[in-house]
């Protein structure tokens, strides 16, 4: 069995942006030598979400919206205010929300040394608090 970690970065440009990383990941997997197993594509950030849908850029307006629908940019949230810890203020609760609705991970298959995915399946980096450097880890599992 083997066990491969990647880490990947990317700059995001926007507050709050869908990028396709799918092609990252398949190639990643391809080049891993991996011909039966699974690969897991986690953030490395609270304020950033990997998830799957459709890719098309209407779809993709769409799940922002709804995001935006369901936490608000102004709300009533306890984290922002003044961190010690940061000495600073804390005014990304709101990305911190977002992330937590779309999850920190997905996984799918490895066979005969392909993702097993939907024909309309994309795989997205979620930033929610950008533009940034963000990092991301595909880890696959295999034989």
């Amino acid at each position: 069995m083997n066990s491969i970690v990647v880490r990947k970065s990317l700059d995001t440009l926007r507050d709050v942006e869908v990028i396709n990383i799918t092609d990252v990941v398949r190639d990643t997997v391809r080049e891993s030598g991996v011909s039966d197993g699974i690969v897991y594509i986690t953030t490395m950030h609270t304020t950033s979400g990997i998830s799957v849908n459709e890719g098309l850029p209407d779809v993709e307006d769409d799940l922002v919206a709804m995001l935006e629908r369901l936490a608000p940019e102004i709300g009533d949230y306890r984290h922002q205010r003044f961190l010690p810890s940061d000495g600073q203020m804390a005014v990304n609760s709101v990305s911190h929300q977002r992330s937590h609705l779309t999850g920190m991970q997905v996984c799918f298959p490895i066979e005969n040394g392909s993702l097993v995915m939907g024909s309309r399946q994309t795989i997205y980096f979620d930033e929610f608090d950008g533009p940034l450097r963000r990092e991301y880890v595909i880890h696959i599992l295999g034989v």
